[in-house]
């Protein structure tokens, strides 16, 4: 058999894991199976290079076992181990592993049980009631098997933030060690945009002679330094944008394309991005705003907010400790926080009602309370540990607890964590009346979605934000990478209405502490400025903040 390019190799090598993982194999294995094949799909020079320099195991994820499997399946399409494991199930049943949340275990049932051998023959037999009667399976999975059907129609191809992030970083080493000559190599596409999912893995490489495009896993155009800014510009969009912004050109009497602006037969500006919109006489678009909406309008006008950046925020105002569901104590988050140059910590464990989430009594909170004290006592005013607690918000939208009990916290985030499917009604309603409780602070993750995995809640989001803004209520805009809610395209209407943000990773362990970049890619994608964010305040404006709330409460 003809050998294989790395897309097919790392096809292989995810059918390897998908199989092994309905035999029950060790988990752990199969997660390193499916990251090696996310580190090949996003390679960027010839996989037999690669594998001739004996390079494979500086792949991310690839360590000498998977290296000799990934060999194997490059030179001969296959492997023995592979051939043995495709004897239990047909190819099609593969197809069922684009299922949010559908394990394996499930899966392998389903064929076995109802002869479901595609998502197609899924489809059937959740419609046709046939999922339901079967044990182990039942009415729940039905429903959510029918709910998740259309999330993996559109989602395909997509990557969430983070898992992107790490696959172009590696491409962008990649690249700069397989052509030395390159000068410049720079992250292009949908993911320098700042969007949710990304599925464009486009790099812009400076060299002294441009070739155009290469032909490699990734879409990596080649420029000279003349025109890097052209290309960038082109290789990152979005279609939309380009296309409004060349007509705006033409307006003006140039030619926009993908080697620069130009007048005529004169070329005007295309080494920087700035050059060419400055050209254009426009204030310069950052990439997170390139979406065809309303960008070059506002340009024009110079009325482009200052777009929040990382280092304007000065602290965390939803993380999770041992208390509940995290995997770290308050002390060791707090540190972490404090060691990555945050001013203060908000602690916002589950409450009571999150049974399953291991949600505080009154006794636990009085401890956590007690230990925040001790360890502020130890800062000595040079880092503060604030009391929050993430209160679930009740069917009638009340928070479970006590308002005697939410008065001795610093702030309160506000979250539906149950009752999902009541109606757009009911659960607008469920939400405003917990924004017009005094002792909320930030509404958390607005609309309960969870990016190919389930939809948000059917919900009048813009009721909900007229309230937010009416009552003083932070909208929270959840860094957690799977989440990113609310969704960007609601954030222009959140300002318009008054509101102000709160940027918070739902951090559960020390690691996820860094998600807050993804929050602040989201609000610069939506057009937030840092004054309109609750934790780009400083630690004594914000505390100062959050005593006039509880006065006025």
């Amino acid at each position: 058999m003809a050998k294989s390019d790395p897309r097919t190799v790392a096809s292989l090598l995810r059918e390897y894991a998908q199989r092994a993982s309905m035999r029950g194999d060790n988990p752990y294995r199969i997660k390193a199976y499916l990251r090696a094949a996310d580190s090949l799909t996003a390679l960027s020079q010839p996989l037999d290079r690669i594998i001739a320099a004996g390079a494979l195991t500086k792949i991310p994820g690839i360590g000498d076992a998977i290296a000799d499997i990934v060999t194997k399946l490059y030179q001969t399409g296959t492997h023995p181990s592979l051939e043995k494991l495709r004897e239990d199930v047909p190819a099609g049943v593969l197809e069922l592993f684009a299922i949010p949340g559908l394990r394996p275990d499930k899966i392998l049932k389903l064929h076995q049980a109802l002869g479901v051998n595609s998502l197609a023959e899924l489809e059937a037999a959740a419609r046709e009631d046939r999922i339901r009667p079967v044990k182990g399976l039942g009415a729940a999975l039905q429903t959510k098997l029918l709910q998740n059907l259309a999330i993996v129609r559109s989602g395909e191809t997509q990557l969430h933030l983070h898992k992107a992030a790490a696959l172009l970083h590696h491409a962008v080493i990649s690249v700069k060690q397989q052509h030395p000559e390159f000068s410049r190599v720079e992250i292009a596409g949908d993911f320098r945009r700042g969007c949710e999912l990304v599925s464009d893995f486009a790099l812009v490489a400076q060299a002294r002679k441009s070739t155009g495009i290469e032909d490699t896993t990734l879409r990596l155009v080649v420029t000279d330094r003349k025109h890097f800014g052209a290309s960038l510009l082109e290789a990152t969009g979005s279609a939309d944008h380009l296309e409004q912004l060349k007509r705006f050109a033409a307006d003006k009497g140039f030619t926009l394309n993908a080697d620069g602006l130009h007048r005529g037969r004169k070329l005007i500006a295309s080494a920087t991005e700035e050059e060419i919109y400055q050209a254009l006489d426009l204030q310069f678009i950052e990439p997170e705003l390139r979406e065809g909406r309303d960008e070059i309008e506002r340009a024009a006008k110079q009325k482009l907010p200052a777009l929040v950046r990382d280092e304007n925020l000065h602290g965390i105002l939803h993380s999770h400790t041992t208390a509940s569901d995290g995997t770290e104590t308050l002390e060791a988050m707090a540190e972490a926080t404090r060691k990555r140059g945050f001013e203060y910590y908000g602690v916002a464990d589950h409450s009571q009602s999150a049974h399953y989430a291991g949600g505080l009594s009154l006794q636990e909170i009085a401890e956590q309370h007690r230990e925040a004290d001790r360890l502020n006592k130890a800062y000595n005013g040079k880092f503060r540990i604030l009391k929050g607690i993430e209160a679930d918000i009740l069917t009638d939208g009340s928070l479970d607890y006590p308002n005697h009990i939410l008065e001795q916290f610093d702030f309160v985030v506000a979250s539906v964590h149950s009752r999902f499917k009541l109606p757009k009604k009911e659960q607008t309603e469920r939400i405003i009346e917990a924004i017009g409780n005094p002792r909320t602070t930030i509404i958390g993750h607005m609309t309960g979605r969870q990016l190919l995995r389930r939809p948000g809640y059917d919900l009048d989001v813009d009721k909900v934000l007229k309230a937010c803004a009416k009552h003083g209520v932070a909208v929270e805009i959840n860094a957690h990478p799977w989440r990113l809610d609310l969704d960007w395209r609601w954030h222009q209407k959140a300002l318009d209405q008054g509101c102000i943000f709160s940027i918070n990773p739902d951090a559960h362990s020390i690691r996820e502490l860094d998600h807050m970049h993804w929050g602040v890619e989201m609000a610069r994608k939506g057009g937030v400025p840092a004054k309109r964010v609750l934790n780009a305040m400083r630690l004594t404006a914000l505390l100062a903040h959050l005593a006039r709330r509880r006065q006025t409460s």
